[in-house]
């Protein structure tokens, strides 16, 4: 007896729930599409501000400087100034340095600066054969020689470093001559 109940009661649920079915996608959709009509037709929003120039205030005119007449010294000053102004503008065109010559000056120091490395990295390989073969050899004659010529390649090894530190400040100070002079940082690649 309480199978059939509860096969009863179920299907009393099943029956009622087919008449109360969802709405089909394209209900939901009309009835939003019309809800947006009846919306956008209450409230039309108002057209937004665009500024222009003419919208806004013209700037307060700048304070006036003094009326007194300037000293002497800034007088002298000022025609020193337009004095090296007028140096800078006749030497501008002589000094015209121009793409290739930026490239060609920072493409030589970097050559030379990679042609040091590479020689520099060819003398501790030197120096590293030379100290195993002294640490091989036994004959006094042959160990003084071989000690002799690692000396003078680690002396030549320090001169290299030494000479790339300079070629080094040396591409910095051309990178800084072109930055103060305007160059594009392109040229000198």
């Amino acid at each position: 007896m309480k199978r059939l109940c509860s096969l009863s009661l179920v299907l009393v649920l099943v029956a009622g729930a087919a008449p109360a079915r969802a709405q089909s996608l394209a209900e939901v959709a009309k009835k939003e599409a019309d809800r947006r009509k009846t919306a956008g037709a209450a409230a039309k929003p108002a057209p937004k501000k665009v500024y222009t120039n003419d919208d806004l205030k013209p700037a307060p005119p700048p304070p006036a400087g003094s009326t007194t007449a300037p000293p002497a010294a800034d007088a002298a000053k000022a025609a020193g100034k337009d004095a090296a102004a007028d140096k800078d503008a006749q030497k501008k065109p002589e000094d015209d340095k121009g793409e290739e010559y930026w490239h060609n000056r920072m493409a030589q120091a970097r050559e030379e600066l990679r042609r040091n490395e590479m020689f520099r990295e060819a003398l501790q390989t030197r120096i590293n054969s030379l100290t195993n073969d002294f640490s091989a050899r036994d004959d006094p004659y042959q160990r003084a020689q071989l000690a002799d010529d690692r000396q003078k390649a680690v002396a030549e090894m320090a001169r290299v470093t030494q000479e790339i530190d300079t070629l080094k400040k040396r591409i910095a100070d051309i990178e800084e001559e072109a930055r103060q002079a305007g160059i594009p940082p392109g040229w000198l690649r």
